[in-house]
């Protein structure tokens, strides 16, 4: 199988990493790709948000199957426009990627299938903003409605900062504030038949102790030791199933990676969002854990056969990832400054395989080094029996890697390796 993967981040690293590692995958592509995935992965210089330049470069590359990994694209209409080719994509069409391209579509999605979700106001004028704010009081959380890349979302007890926050944006989302732990589900479906993935936990915010501003991710684990042993089973119910059920209905029928960001309230399980592929971080430890090949799962998905794919496989061990991210992130990041480190890393890679790093924002110089390109810059990802065995493997992997300025959350799946 000939795969062409879209994007340039640490998913799409992950997803490439997986590709490889399947015997049924004989050629890899990646576009843009980075630093990391050309290991892996022969680049094309393509723009990812250009569906009639990705469509023709997997028609020329004779692609079986073409993996969209980041949310821009696919609301964009770049799997809609592979498909017109003839060519199986993984990933929603533009009109059901609206689930994660807007929160009011999204809300309007779950109303009708009755999935457990906060209460929430779209406004789109200060008054209603105002009102929307007073309705529901502190703590305050306003949504962007369209896509923000992860930092969309302000939660907060200032109400000058959320009503800053909800000004700034075209149209917005006022909801009620959801106590308890988040958990993030991702499930594959072809439309019809919904394959849930193994449950993870990111962390959002920039500092230790779940402080400072919001950011795409700074880490995740996988599993959850804490979580209810029947909660998949639970949310596949009331929340995945109605969910892809309701699109279907209404004749926009979701086929890729349907992601559920969810919160554990005291009222139980309630959506904060929906997703419509592979979420940053938590994609590198659910595939670090997958044991089943990667490919034809995809494959499946995108050519409306899940139904015949056997139960996914996992490893009973747990995996952590750490983000390194650069100067002054998730603010205006600071970029092309070099990476020491990378080689020694990948020495210890090869030891154990039990411990590496993905690349998330790198490039080469024009001296061929590796630098940073982004705000978040490299996932450092390991594996072990346990929690506080892959949480140790990661954090000295990232302490063998060097780039100024840079800075990473100490506490990634701290609490719940100690539990």
């Amino acid at each position: 199988m000939k795969v062409l993967v879209i994007g340039g981040g640490a998913r799409e690293h992950a997803l490439c990493r997986s590709l490889s590692l399947d015997p049924d995958v004989t050629a890899l592509h990646c576009a843009p790709g980075n630093a990391g995935i050309a290991e892996v992965a022969e680049l094309h210089a393509v723009d990812a948000l250009d569906g009639a330049a990705v469509a023709e470069l997997a028609a020329s590359l004779r692609a079986d199957l073409v993996v969209v990994g980041p949310e821009a694209p696919l609301v964009a209409g770049v799997a809609d426009a592979v498909r017109e080719r003839g060519i199986p994509a993984f990933g929603p069409s533009a009109q059901a990627a609206q689930l994660e391209g807007s929160k009011a579509f999204a809300k309007d999605v779950m109303a009708a299938a009755g999935v457990p979700t906060a209460r929430a106001y779209v406004c789109t004028t200060p008054a209603e903003i105002d009102e929307a704010l007073d309705a529901f009081g502190a703590p305050y959380v306003v949504k962007d409605d369209g896509l923000a890349a992860g930092k969309g979302v302000v939660v907060t007890s200032d109400l000058a900062v959320a009503r800053e926050h909800a000004l700034a944006c075209e149209r917005v989302v006022i909801e009620e504030f959801l106590d308890g732990p988040e958990v993030s589900l991702f499930a594959i479906t072809d439309g019809e038949t919904v394959l849930p993935l193994s449950p993870a936990q990111d962390f959002k915010r920039a500092l230790d102790g779940d402080e400072g501003p919001n950011t795409g991710g700074m880490g995740a684990y996988s599993p959850l030791p804490w979580a209810d042993p029947k909660l998949v089973d639970e949310v596949m119910e009331t929340v995945l199933r109605p969910t892809v059920d309701e699109l279907r209905r209404r004749g926009t029928p979701f086929s890729g990676l349907l992601y559920a960001g969810l919160a554990i309230t005291s009222r139980g399980v309630r959506v904060i969002e929906f997703n419509a592929r592979f979420g940053d971080p938590e994609t590198q430890v659910v595939l670090a854990r997958l044991k089943t090949p990667l490919a034809s799962v995809l494959l499946n998905a995108s050519t409306g056969n899940l139904a015949a794919e056997p139960p996914l496989r996992w490893s009973d061990g747990a995996a952590v990832t750490v983000v390194i991210a650069s100067h002054n992130y998730p603010g205006t990041p600071r970029t092309g400054d070099v990476i020491e480190g990378l080689p020694e890393a990948a020495e210890s890679e090869k030891d154990a395989q039990k411990a590496y790093v993905l690349h998330a924002g790198t490039a080469l110089d024009a001296d061929g080094r590796v630098v940073s390109a982004g705000g978040r810059v490299l996932s450092v990802t390991a594996t072990g029996a346990d929690l506080a065995t892959a949480r140790g493997r990661a954090y000295e992997l990232v302490s063998r890697i060097r780039l100024d300025g840079s800075h990473h959350r100490t506490d990634i799946a701290a609490k719940a390796a100690s539990a």
